[in-house]
């Protein structure tokens, strides 16, 4: 292998070096005969998030998002539904249920907007917000920035604040236009492959889930109840049997009411801690 001034390069990837010795023995045409036309062989995993089995695993080129999630992962716990799946580390792209079952090579994730990159594989469930998933992403990425160029030590900066005016119900629509083309702007001007990456997750998502974006801005709501400035800790007063457990575990008195009778929650003082939620026997308490 050729790099620099035409010298040789070593390769410090292990997964490529732990394959050199099975190629050795068996020869390429038995690694060639395993994955797709245009990715050969296998890929290692990470596999993390909401699913069963984590762990790494390997995986021939070609096998399905699908295939890995319910039939290696052993499926999202507690029979939630999936929702969609980080691949590629921080850089990479969020892909949803509508590519469920596109095989996974190098050509298929970047045509849906991610990437193999280092081989993470995070697994999401109804129950994550995409808004913050994009926002968790890119928190890594500005603090990864070496700083050397403007466009990823600015840019990226302040593509975060927007993303943070989105999740606070803070942002406009002209906001959600900003952060588009700040995007592209981050990817084409940047020096190395972090900042061209780094949009990733916020394009990715913003393309897939875009009423999650609109529902945060239009409406100031989190449909996933995640956003904390966004949502509201109610009691169904139907359902409510006046046990008082909640009102005695919440940290900041911020729930009242009469014995045998339905509580009603302060939103003024609710901090949103949710140990109302998991003290409650009766279902009773709902984010809103």
């Amino acid at each position: 292998m050729k790099g620099l001034f035409g010298k040789p390069t070593i390769v410090n990837n292990v997964e490529t070096l732990a394959n050199i010795a099975q190629i050795i023995v068996k020869g390429p045409e038995w690694f060639a005969a395993m994955g797709t036309e245009k990715s050969k062989g296998t890929k290692v995993f990470a596999l993390g998030g909401k699913i069963q089995n984590t762990g790494l695993v390997e995986i021939p080129m070609g096998t399905t998002l699908r295939e890995i999630v319910e039939d290696i992962g052993g499926g999202i716990p507690e029979g939630k539904a999936f929702k969609a799946a980080q691949t590629g580390g921080p850089s990479g792209g969020c892909i949803p249920v509508e590519h469920y079952d596109v095989p996974i090579d190098y050509d298929n994730l970047m045509e849906i907007g991610s990437m193999m990159g280092s081989g993470g594989l995070i697994v999401m469930d109804e129950d994550n917000c995409m808004v913050d998933i994009a926002k968790f992403f890119l928190e890594f990425t500005v603090e990864e920035s070496c700083g050397k160029c403007a466009p990823c030590r600015i840019g990226t900066k302040r593509l975060l604040e927007i993303l943070e005016k989105i999740t606070s119900g803070r942002a406009t629509m002209d906001d959600l236009d900003k952060m588009e083309e700040l995007c592209y702007h981050i990817k084409e001007n940047s020096l190395c492959g972090l900042g061209q990456t780094a949009p990733n997750p916020v394009l990715s998502t913003y393309h897939y889930f875009k009423e999650e974006y609109l529902a945060h801005v239009q409406e100031r709501r989190c449909p996933a109840g995640v956003c904390k400035n966004l949502i509201q800790y109610k009691i169904n007063p139907e359902t409510c049997t006046g046990c008082t457990a909640c009102a005695r575990a919440c940290p900041v008195s911020a729930i009242s009411g009469e014995k045998k009778m339905a509580h009603e929650i302060d939103q003024a003082v609710c901090i949103k801690c949710g140990m109302c939620i998991d003290t409650c026997r009766f279902d009773a308490i709902y984010v809103q």
